[in-house]
């Protein structure tokens, strides 16, 4: 009896796999751990509306601010540029250039009206009900981003109906949590970087807001005190659609601080609107609040800017994620808020515990006594590979959901069947009259293509499942992707090391009922 590669390579996994498991199983502090899903240990639960009407205004908004930069690149003076809820209006000074802003709005999406060298643009219909679409599909994408990247393990997020977002986060148990959770996803993360009316700011303490307005002005508040107010060009010079990445950083008074950098596109907006600004302010807006408003002292290039304000590293932190995972179009509010207990999580593991366990013994025996000392065998190999499978969802801390347990169960089965087929072809060629040795290497070389077939096919459908699933698909799709590949390192690799192993004294004993279930 001696070692060979497969079972030093069987024995390393099942160590590994142990090593990793043995936090989840022990609940101790050190190492990562298996989460459990909502369905198992409760969360929080909520429903979502969307304001879509928000996202056909910053449509418009952002069309706007693309005329203002055409035609100051152009060099085309316009007058009373201005925009409300879907129509923006402007006139061209030089009839003979009324041609190039013709061209440059003809897209599709947008209806132009013109009257010698007055302009009204609007939306079309269709246009817009394809923004307010786009808002809720894009709601939907921003908020698991969010999720994911906060750290919240295998979040539920998922359209309800035509316009509303269901939301579902396992874990959240203190008013703590859940308000961070809130925040982050009801965060509109909306930024922008918009001119100082440098000609009227002085007056921005005694101007109203209709008076702000009938200059294309509008007057937002410092993000550090409410009483002190900005009074800013309405259209922005761009918005955060350009940007690309957002990282917490320290200033030199060791304060957090939000750098951030820009696209191509924005990157050329930015660095042209600076070049020719330099002495005036510009203000770094977020959500309807200015963060900072700098002096422009030479023109920007690169597309990089910051954003500093009186938070913490972790609202810091909260808020470079909600920037780099992109602002929500339309503003989020919560229709529907539960918190759900941990009392059906508990039932639903006892119960799904009682189906695994009695499952698992059953198999067991009848391995045993169907198959003898070569279902004992089978069975190491079935319970190594229990092991593995908790072991890699530990180290990643994979998220145990119903359907994930439900993907055990399959798994187990799965490695069952392959270990059935190998037992069978070679029980096969024993019947046939050929030695041991012969008879295992034949048994496993014919088995392994029709054990490869249905894992494969198997592994690929999880994928396709992982890829398109959402919450707790997605915790089905890995179990199942995890215990495939452990099968075919326990089924395969290692029950075949140990008859390797055993080859000569399965030999010796010449008792194959003993070893495989073969009478006579």
């Amino acid at each position: 009896m001696k070692l060979n590669y497969r079972v030093i390579l069987f024995s390393l996994g099942v160590i590994l796999g142990l090593t990793f498991a043995l936090p989840s199983l022990l609940q101790t502090d050190d190492g990562k751990k298996i989460t459990l899903g909502l369905d198992l240990q409760g969360g929080l639960h909520l429903l979502l509306g969307v304001k879509t009407e928000e996202a056909v205004k910053s449509k418009i908004k952002s069309v706007a601010a693309s005329i203002k930069h055409y035609t100051d690149k152009k060099d085309i003076l316009i007058d009373n540029l201005s925009f409300n809820k879907n129509e923006i209006t402007f006139s061209v000074v030089d009839a003979d250039e009324v041609h190039f802003l013709k061209e440059f709005l003809s897209y599709k999406g947008l209806h132009l009206e013109s009257i010698n060298s007055s302009f009204k643009v609007s939306l079309l219909d269709k246009e817009i009900l394809k923004t307010e679409k786009e808002a809720i599909k894009q709601a939907i994408e921003t908020i698991r981003n969010r999720l994911n990247q906060f750290g919240l393990a295998e979040p539920v997020v998922a359209k309800q109906g035509e316009d509303k977002i269901l939301v579902q986060i396992a874990g959240i148990k203190t008013p703590e949590e859940e308000q961070r959770a809130r925040s982050l996803i009801s965060k509109t993360a909306k930024l922008e970087i918009m001119a100082v009316d440098e000609q009227r700011i002085s007056r921005v303490n005694r101007m109203s807001r209709i008076d702000a307005a009938s200059y294309g002005d509008v007057i937002l508040p410092s993000s550090n005190n409410e009483n002190y107010k900005f009074l800013l060009k309405e259209i922005p010079i761009l918005d955060g659609g350009m940007l690309t990445n957002a990282v917490v950083g320290f200033n030199k008074n060791n304060q957090p601080i939000i750098n951030f950098t820009l696209n191509a596109e924005g990157a050329e907006i930015f660095g042209d609107f600076t070049g020719s600004n330099v002495g005036n302010r510009l203000a770094v807006v977020l959500d309807g609040k200015v963060y900072t408003a700098p002096v422009i002292n030479e023109r920007i290039g690169g597309g990089s800017g910051q954003i500093s304000g009186d938070y913490t590293v972790m609202q810091a932190k909260d808020l470079a994620i909600a920037l780099r995972s992109g602002a929500l179009l339309a503003p989020v509010f919560v229709m529907e808020k539960r918190s759900v207990g941990p009392s059906l999580g508990a039932d639903s593991i006892r119960s799904s515990l009682i189906a695994l366990i009695s499952g698992f013994i059953l198999v067991i025996v009848f391995m045993v006594v169907y198959y003898r000392l070569a279902g004992l065998i089978a069975n190491i190999a079935l319970i190594s590979n229990l092991i593995i499978i908790l072991g890699v969802m530990s180290l990643f801390g994979a998220t145990l959901t119903l359907p994930g347990m439900a993907g055990i169960v399959l798994t187990v089965g799965m490695a069952v069947d392959s270990n059935v087929i190998i037992s069978e072809r070679i029980r096969e060629f024993l019947y046939e009259g050929k030695n041991i040795q012969k008879a295992i290497e034949d048994g496993y070389s014919n088995a392994m293509s029709a054990i490869l077939d249905a894992n494969i096919t198997t592994l690929i459908a999880a994928i396709v499942l992982y890829a398109y699933g959402t919450g707790a698909i997605k915790g089905f799709a890995i179990t199942i992707s995890i215990g495939i590949i452990a099968s075919m390192l326990t089924a395969i690799i290692g029950t075949h090391g140990i008859y390797q192993m055993l080859e000569s004294k399965i030999a010796k004993s010449k008792n194959n009922h003993l070893w495989f279930g073969i009478k006579g």
